[in-house]
């Protein structure tokens, strides 16, 4: 599934121990640590911990914990790939945050013993390759999203309005809506907008990297009114300031950490 699935090691040392948020973005995330299991806090305010976390997509930011150290692999999923290597639409997924043998079977805890197990980087991310290969050829003849749903996707995360999408495929917009969301469990709408996050936060993430922030050219290289409006937008949708997640999790180390490992390791691949 080449460009649906890419997979990457993150091992971060030496960091502060607290807390790192796992923010919106287009993607299903599927995470496998090495040692220690991953902690989560709830909603409710309760822990879970996972040997294997399967995350789908979300409009709000989660919460993990860390204690310094953390490593492990993070696999970043197309919600189109949902069907092929999970069995079901990514709807299903949608809003939660499962241990991933809730979803996948006794082959989770499989994966997680020869990722323990495994010596190297290369040898874990061959185990995982195998394991991917193996959902794959389990569900090969399973539904496809229908085409229409799928170019809705590509053109929503391309900044296409719904009313435009809607008429390219032929469906009225309440139609589109409806089949989008029982595809993806969010609205077109939403998705759109959790695209456009994803891209400001690492275009931040880059900037601060450099030295240079300049939320207001962010802002406007991604379409927002002003840097104003980029910065309700950025509250919103990682509970914090553009300038705290800098601080904190930027400079602090963290990203490169779970979500955020495709920014990290130049050993990334895809599946």
């Amino acid at each position: 599934m080449d460009g649906f699935v890419t997979r990457h090691v993150y091992d971060v040392r030496d960091a502060a121990p607290g807390i790192h948020r796992a923010l919106p973005s287009p993607f299903l995330t599927f995470v496998v640590p090495v040692g220690a299991p991953l902690r989560m806090v709830l909603p409710d305010g309760g822990g879970a911990d996972f040997r294997a976390c399967l995350a789908g997509l979300h409009d709000v930011p989660g919460t993990i914990v860390h204690p310094g150290r953390q490593a492990g692999i993070h696999v970043t999923v197309h919600p189109l790939a949902a069907r092929p290597l999970f069995g079901l639409p990514a709807a299903v997924l949608a809003g939660h945050s499962l241990e991933a043998g809730e979803v996948v079977g006794r082959v989770a805890a499989e994966l997680c013993e020869r990722v323990d197990a495994g010596s190297t980087w290369e040898v874990r991310l061959a185990a995982l390759d195998d394991v991917l290969a193996r959902l794959l050829r389990t569900h090969d003849d399973g539904p496809a999203a229908a085409a229409e749903v799928r170019h809705a996707w590509a053109r929503m995360q391309a900044g296409g309005s719904v009313r435009d999408v809607a008429r390219e495929v032929g469906w009225s917009t309440d139609h589109l809506s409806r089949r989008f969301t029982g595809e993806f469990g969010v609205r077109p709408s939403v998705a759109a907008r959790m695209g456009r996050f994803h891209r400001v936060r690492h275009a931040i993430a880059r900037r601060a990297g450099s030295g240079t922030l300049d939320l207001a050219g962010v802002a406007a290289d991604h379409g927002y009114a002003d840097q104003a409006h980029l910065a309700r937008e950025f509250r919103a949708l990682a509970g914090c300031t553009a300038t705290r997640w800098v601080t904190e999790e930027v400079h602090g180390g963290l990203v490169g950490s779970v979500q955020d490992a495709q920014d990290a390791d130049p050993r990334s691949s895809s599946a």
